[in-house]
């Protein structure tokens, strides 16, 4: 049985990018100790949820990758045998800025990145005035624990990609997001879970907590937790977290379901690329 320990973190923003990433530090160290083998991040963990607004002072959150807040975390993974998936919000060249998670193994190294594909572009979700389109595919990445992908937030709602990441034989898909209540609480409910059904692996959806209203004012998202996980099935893997707690979600997953799963529904086996003419249309 290939069972993996894998945890994800919902955090309030504590008003400053130092103690946010001394925060995460700290979680990775606890996961850990509770034998933790993956624990994947929040979008954009180590600052604001600057979408809120469209202002360039928040550019200086960027980072390259390789970079400081990412070796820090090699560092940090090597030293506690920890993969990490690991939101940044990157800076490829001068001006052009993704949004983006680094997958970190557990020796250390430095898998590869994620570009967050699909970007919303409206009132307190201004993302295009910060991110470019993601531009490297749907990779997953071999690790310790197993093949990981990733996908950000707004992608979830977007089929596609995540029938992508398990045409590329993911085991676990983390979707690291920052979403607000309102439209989207029935898609979170809805979609993770129905995409783990569709493409037969694990899902660890994780979502930001509170109102940064010092940042933004009033008129800030609130975020509402509830971050889980959910198996190839489609069913929640243990409970929901809370709404408006910091925590950790640690769960067991029994990645020899996933072959079980795909043995009992031969979705890849069935499906007719052949017969989809629109989906890859403009």
């Amino acid at each position: 049985m290939a069972v993996v320990r894998a945890a994800i973190t919902q955090v309030e923003w504590t008003g400053d990018k130092g103690s946010m990433i001394d925060r995460h530090e700290q979680l990775a160290r606890d996961a850990a100790a509770d034998g933790v083998q993956i624990i994947g991040f929040q979008e954009l963990f180590y600052g604001p949820y600057f979408g809120a607004v469209q202002d360039q002072k928040y550019y200086d959150y960027v980072e390259s990758i390789p970079g400081p807040t990412v070796a820090r975390f090699q560092d940090v993974a090597k030293e506690l045998g920890l993969a990490i998936v690991l939101p940044i919000y990157e800076v490829a060249n001068a001006g052009e800025y993704y949004n983006t998670a680094a997958m970190i193994d557990a020796d250390g190294s430095l898998r590869g990145i994620y570009r967050k594909h699909h970007l919303p572009n409206l009132p307190a979700f201004w993302e295009k005035f910060y991110f470019r389109p993601g531009n490297v595919g749907y990779p997953v990445f071999e690790t310790a624990v197993g093949r990981i992908g990733i996908y950000i937030c707004y992608d979830r709602h977007f089929p596609e990609g995540w029938r992508e990441l398990g045409l590329n034989n993911a085991q676990l898909v983390f979707n690291p997001s920052a979403t607000k209540p309102g439209l989207s609480n029935r898609l979170w409910e809805l979609e993770q879970p129905a995409a783990a059904a569709a493409n037969q692996y694990f899902v660890a959806a994780n979502n930001r907590i509170g109102q940064e209203v010092a940042e933004f004012g009033p008129d800030a998202p609130h975020f509402y937790g509830s971050s889980y996980f959910v198996d190839p099935r489609g069913n929640y893997v243990g409970e929901i977290a809370s709404e408006d707690r910091e925590e950790t979600v640690t769960r067991d997953l029994d990645f020899d379901l996933i072959t079980t799963v795909r043995n009992d529904w031969q979705f890849y086996r069935d499906r007719r690329p052949d017969s989809y003419e629109l989906v890859t249309k403009p």
